[in-house]
């Protein structure tokens, strides 16, 4: 090959690497900067890392604008196009009605967390739970006593991966190994759908579930699991199990002031509670527990120091001012709107959604909702009845047996009652999913309610 050969494939090579970088940089700042234009709704905020701003190097508020990508975790959005050929997914209990609120308040509840910091499994070794981060429990106790939903003096908070690590963590420390037959775990139909599935998930020696506790009776010790507000119907609960050995387990997830009156402080021996459901960040993947025996604390802590040795320390640092900024706006003295403030703000929220629902329910003789009493809620002074985080729909007519197959036919996707050890004529359908979504719900069922007996 020539001299002259080879300085034009040198040439070529350069331009080619000159080319690769420009568009490589053009790639780079697309993504850096997507999303200034066109749809907000599915973007999440990224971390922004400003070490100037620190004191002490803890963990700090960034006001500096931060960076952003699109998820496609929400398939189903205000620009999404199809009409009635759109598929929405209610099945679970994805909190997206909350992001327009904390994107509303935009980097002031923005966490900055130094490379350096958390590298640590400990948090702090005083305490039962070693790996809770003080200032979450903090917090925590905080909130508690802001809203009067729990007492949280001499109790211990085990700090969980949400609640469903926490539940699992209660069975185990709850059990023993030497017990001729695993315990019995129950929970009053409708339960929720998870408690079999994580009960029998590993098959455990440990404990078994035993289903509905209104049916179940029995000399030796149990578990009960009270959910209240329950999931899936919105009900206050009791134990009701038929025996005089039972340990409950309260998961009080939904009592807060957004889905029911606030009517006294919970004062039970294990409490769950979770950041999904309070604040609506699941993603956090944030529980804990507010535990009275404190060898039942220590039993749990073991489980998660087995299983995860610990939780993340970000998602705990995270949770923290969360809670902190929800605190904060109600003691403020400052003239702070109502609307600005959550619970006020998810609670009328909540008020207007259910109200689109009932609306459509009540003109329709196909479908019904538990009708549920109204009480006065301590929190806020108000008089309301329970706006569930779910709704518990039935369907009324006679030809339609299995009501989740129904509605997956008009392209609506609910958890089946079977699963909640109810009928097939109920299913749960999610009041907290985004806005379009919802508004597609309400004109599906509107719209099967006016169809005639023999196209339904």
């Amino acid at each position: 090959m020539g001299k002259g050969h080879q300085s034009l494939l040198g040439f070529d090579f350069k331009i080619f690497f000159v080319l690769s970088v420009a568009l490589n940089v053009g790639l780079i700042s697309k993504v850096l900067y997507q999303g200034e234009e066109g749809n907000q709704e599915n973007k999440i905020s990224m971390i922004c890392l400003d070490t100037k701003g620190s004191r002490h190097g803890d963990a700090h508020i960034s006001m500096r604008r931060t960076l952003a990508y699109t998820t496609t975790s929400n398939n189903v959005t205000e620009d999404s196009s199809g009409g009635d050929d759109i598929v929405i997914d209610l099945d679970h209990g994805n909190p997206a009605m909350y992001e327009e609120y904390w994107k509303h308040r935009g980097d002031e509840i923005t966490v900055v967390i130094p490379g350096w910091q958390f590298i640590s499994y400990f948090s702090d070794l005083k305490n039962l739970c070693w790996f809770l981060e003080p200032e979450l429990a903090k917090q925590a106790i905080r909130l508690h006593n802001l809203v009067g939903n729990a007492v949280t003096q001499d109790r211990h908070i085990v700090v969980g991966t949400g609640s469903s690590q926490l539940y699992e963590a209660i069975l185990y420390a709850l059990t023993t190994a030497d017990s001729p037959e695993p315990m019995s775990v129950v929970s009053a139909t409708p339960y929720y759908s998870a408690y079999p599935l994580q009960t029998n998930y590993l098959k455990s020696g440990l404990h078994r579930w035993a289903g509905d506790a209104q049916n179940f009776s029995t000399n030796e010790p149990y578990i009960e699991v009270v959910t209240s507000p329950n999931n899936p119907d919105g009900s206050i609960r009791q134990a009701v199990a038929n025996g005089d050995k039972g340990i409950l387990v309260h998961d009080l997830a939904y009592y807060w002031p957004q889905y029911t009156p606030i009517t006294h402080q919970a004062d039970e021996d294990i409490m769950l509670f979770t950041i999904s459901k309070s604040t609506g960040h699941a993603g956090s993947r944030i529980g804990w527990a507010l535990i009275k025996d404190p060898e039942i604390a220590k039993k749990m802590t073991k489980f998660m120091e087995i299983s995860t040795i610990g939780v993340s320390k970000e998602s705990q640092i995270r949770a923290a001012r969360i809670l902190q900024a929800v605190s904060d706006d109600y003691d403020s003295i400052s003239t702070v709107n109502d609307d600005d403030r959550f619970f006020d703000y998810s609670y009328s929220f909540m008020v207007k959604r259910w109200n689109e629902l009932k609306a459509v329910v009540d003109k329709s003789e196909k479908f019904s909702l538990p009708k549920l009493p109204p009480d006065t809620c301590t929190f806020s002074g108000k008089t309301f009845e329970p706006l569930p985080a779910f709704a518990w729909l039935k369907c009324e007519e006679e030809t339609v047996d299995d009501c989740a197959s129904y509605l997956r036919s008009h392209k609506i996707l609910t958890r089946a009652g079977k699963h909640f050890g109810a009928s097939s004529k109920y299913v749960r359908i999610s009041m907290l999913d985004t806005s379009y979504k919802f508004k597609i719900l309400t004109e599906r069922l509107s719209k099967l309610s006016t169809m005639k007996s023999r196209e339904f």
